[in-house]
């Protein structure tokens, strides 16, 4: 049994069906996510009155990969533990056993939010049954101590195809979607907060390598040009590409 008075987050185990508490926390903090302002501010809002035990939205951060969605939740734990916020990591192929997690925490005081990353389902995948009733509940309300925050890099958490829409109409001047299609857009809606996540332009991408690197020995241009030059090569301009080109050469050396 976890002692969540010690444990500020912890990781659901599969094969032995327990949770396993987190002894080395990722140390990101807020500030050390740039280019995301507004979905960060968005969320900041939305986890604070979660943790003064107001109403609050299940989040849903979708879009493009190494834009910091995974980073940004993580960085909430850091900043509100001290405000008995707690992290439970949950895989999707572990969602099955999402309502008696859930269980064993709804009576505790702590507020808990359940991390789903890089979520997505596919044709014919009916594990997404479990977090509906989370979300949402079903003749038994949602625990207000519990939130769902998940990164996807899907809108809707399900693929999307030209043929779903083929059944969609125009009725009195508004589009009525096809059964396919409003089941798949029936999921993410459950998510009272979504924040989009876009590709960064050049500009953000090197104003996250100059916080990286505040005190690099060799000039700014250089430090652009080969930060740039990595970021061709990588086919991205991302935060995960600059801790990337971070790593790489965070010793002052460029090739």
């Amino acid at each position: 049994m976890i002692d969540w008075n010690a444990t500020v987050a912890a990781v659901w185990r599969q094969r032995k069906e327990y949770l396993r508490p987190i002894s080395y926390i990722d140390p990101i903090q807020l500030n050390d996510l740039l280019g995301i302002d507004a979905q960060k501010q968005q969320i900041i809002q939305n986890t604070e009155r979660f943790t003064a035990g107001l109403p609050a939205n299940n989040v849903l951060l979708w879009g493009a990969r190494g834009t910091g969605k995974s980073s940004l939740i993580k960085a909430l734990l850091n900043a509100y533990k001290g405000n008995n916020l707690r992290m439970i990591e949950v895989d999707k192929q572990d969602l099955v056993y999402l309502p008696e997690i859930v269980d064993d925490i709804r009576e505790l005081p702590q507020r808990f939010i359940i991390f789903c990353d890089d979520l997505s389902f596919e044709e014919g995948d009916s594990q997404y049954k479990s977090l509906k009733s989370v979300l949402e509940g079903s003749i038994e309300l949602p625990p207000d101590n519990v939130l769902v925050y998940a990164t996807s890099n899907r809108r809707h958490l399900m693929p999307e195809h030209m043929r779903d829409n083929l059944d969609s109409r125009l009725v009195d001047g508004e589009v009525h979607y096809s059964d396919t299609v409003e089941e798949k857009i029936s999921l993410s809606d459950r998510f009272g907060l979504r924040l989009g996540f876009y590709p960064q332009n050049s500009q953000a991408y090197l104003e996250i390598i100059d916080n990286l690197f505040p005190d690099f020995p060799r000039g700014r241009a250089n430090l652009h040009k080969a930060a740039l030059d990595f970021a061709h090569q990588n086919a991205s301009k991302s935060g995960r590409t600059a801790k990337q080109f971070y790593n790489a050469t965070s010793d002052g050396k460029l090739d």
